[in-house]
């Protein structure tokens, strides 16, 4: 059953879209491409078959957070072009008026 053009305006006065008739007559085609596309793949036998929200199984990659010893304030900034007060100072960005 293909899309006719009047559908599509009707669609998208529902999704608030104004579109011109070259726009209308250009979108029924491809809507009803997309229709059948979809229809194709739900035809696919998924009987029996989980649902998956990944392709592959999930792992996860990051480290064990585990507690352990803070960096000294001379070793953090010592590559620092400036310090002020064990911090680094960085020029005003901000003025107060």
């Amino acid at each position: 059953m293909p899309i006719t053009r009047d559908e599509v305006a009707h669609l998208a006065r529902l999704s608030r879209l104004a579109l011109s008739d070259d726009e209308l007559d250009h979108l029924a085609p491809q809507l009803e491409a997309i229709i059948a596309s979809v229809a194709q793949v739900q035809e696919v036998a998924a009987d029996g078959i989980q649902p998956t929200t990944h392709a592959t199984g999930l792992v996860n990659v990051f480290r064990a957070d585990e507690p352990a010893p803070c960096l000294p304030p001379q070793d953090a900034l010592s590559g620092a072009p400036a310090v002020e007060l064990q911090r680094f100072k960085v020029p005003r960005i901000l003025v107060e008026e």
